[in-house]
């Protein structure tokens, strides 16, 4: 019987023995790195880097901020009109006036065509409207005026009026430049004239997915219109 809780004493020494080591070897492994050295240092939550040309993105005013994403000629129609409803849903379902919303619609591909003003098209009209793909639906070639910014339809102005401004693709607007321009001519003087008649409230940003990732990154929801 002596014999019998000696053995018995023996074998729960060793079980306590064996749970504290393996609390030990633990506790080391949380505390330090498997070499013996210090923990490993805590990665530092993403934030990303801030650039001067897209500070206009952070000073729009508004409690809530969405960009429209257009492509194509059609595409821009469609964001246009999802932009205007944004605005018209939230005062009659959240009572929230225009200043309460930073809203940007990007014109970026086939879509930056409709970022410049009447001027340009009534002198580059067939140029902007062949590069953008753009066939007018009364069948009037070419179209001397914005499609999206005149007569009946000034879409444009209707939503720099409330606030809204406009992302516009460089890469693309240099495209439109060298189209007008012809081939092997210089564009540098066309990308100028163009860049500085666009549409109110409107910035020439490097490039269209450029202001998509960055209006994204500085808290814009994505609406894509096509």
């Amino acid at each position: 019987m002596t014999n019998n809780k000696l053995d018995r004493r023996s074998w729960m020494s060793g079980v306590g023995a064996a749970a504290a080591g393996m609390a030990l070897g633990a506790a080391t492994l949380e505390g330090e790195s498997v070499e013996g050295g210090t923990p490993p240092p805590q990665s530092a939550p993403f934030q990303p880097a801030r650039h001067a040309v897209d500070e206009w993105l952070d000073t729009l005013p508004g409690k809530h901020r969405v960009i429209v994403d257009t492509t194509t000629a059609t595409g821009a129609g469609t964001g246009l009109a999802y932009a205007a409803n944004f605005y018209a849903a939230n005062r009659s379902g959240y009572q929230l006036e225009n200043a309460d919303l930073a809203v940007v619609v990007c014109l970026r591909h086939l879509a930056t065509a409709l970022a410049f003003n009447n001027a340009m098209w009534a002198k580059y009209g067939k140029q902007l409207a062949e590069g953008a793909e753009y066939k007018d639906p009364a069948g009037a070639e070419p179209p001397v005026t914005n499609p999206r910014n005149s007569g009946t339809r000034p879409e444009l102005d209707n939503l720099a009026k409330r606030g809204a401004h406009f992302a516009v693709c460089g890469l693309a607007t240099r495209y439109f430049a060298g189209l007008i321009a012809g081939r092997g001519a210089n564009s540098d003087a066309v990308f100028k004239e163009l860049s500085d008649n666009t549409v109110p409230n409107a910035h020439i940003m490097a490039a269209g997915v450029v202001a998509i990732t960055r209006a994204q990154e500085y808290g814009y929801g994505l609406i894509y219109a096509g």
